[in-house]
């Protein structure tokens, strides 16, 4: 993700999903990325029950890093992490573990080429396992599933979307070649997980 690169969100990637979150009036709907309906009190009081993701670990590719806490940037897009060492977690969609396809980014390189933490994402194969702790120390495993790459123009709504009533945890990472002029990589790899029974 150099340069801070990762257009998850916006026109070209999950563009669906962000007008589901705001009205037109640009007021917050409170509309779950799981299914698009509306929040209810009796949803909102279950959600609680889940802390705020702080830290991830994939074993397999030796990643143990912070999780910050992002929404959309100016463009419309999934804001990315700070640091090249961190991820972040879009805070408007649930929480991992909740029902629904919480998601989680990551930079592959820094600004100055620079392994960053998911530098390795496209090393994770089907069955290996996540770990992320919220900040109330409960720690939820998922498994992978399988990995994806998009396009970066891409309309990636599922990335950010299910609707079978499951916990899902899907990571986002830039793959594919640097683009000079536009600025971003060519393609993004996505890594879906599942909730461990």
């Amino acid at each position: 993700m150099r340069r801070n690169t990762i257009l998850v969100a916006s026109a070209v990637f999950g563009l669906l999903l962000w007008r589901q979150l705001l009205t037109i009036s640009g007021t917050v709907e409170l509309t779950f990325a799981s299914g698009g309906e509306t929040a209810d009190a009796a949803s909102l009081v279950a959600a609680a029950g889940f802390g705020v993701p702080v830290h991830i670990e994939i074993p397999s590719i030796a990643v143990d890093a912070a999780i910050e806490r992002v929404a959309l940037a100016k463009d419309g897009s999934m804001d990315v992490p700070k640091r090249p060492l961190d991820t972040a977690w879009y805070e408007p969609g649930p929480r991992p573990g909740e029902a629904g396809s919480a998601a989680i980014a990551g930079h592959v390189d820094d600004i100055h080429g620079a392994a960053a933490v998911f530098a390795d994402l496209h090393k994770v194969e089907p069955g290996d396992t996540i770990v992320v702790r919220d900040d109330k120390g409960t720690s939820t495993s998922f498994v992978v599933r399988e990995s994806r790459k998009y396009d970066a123009s891409a309309d990636a709504t599922a990335v950010f979307t299910s609707n079978d009533g499951k916990a899902h945890l899907n990571l986002i990472t830039c793959d594919g070649t640097w683009d000079k002029r536009a600025k971003t990589y060519s393609k993004r790899l996505v890594v879906f997980a599942d909730k461990a029974e």
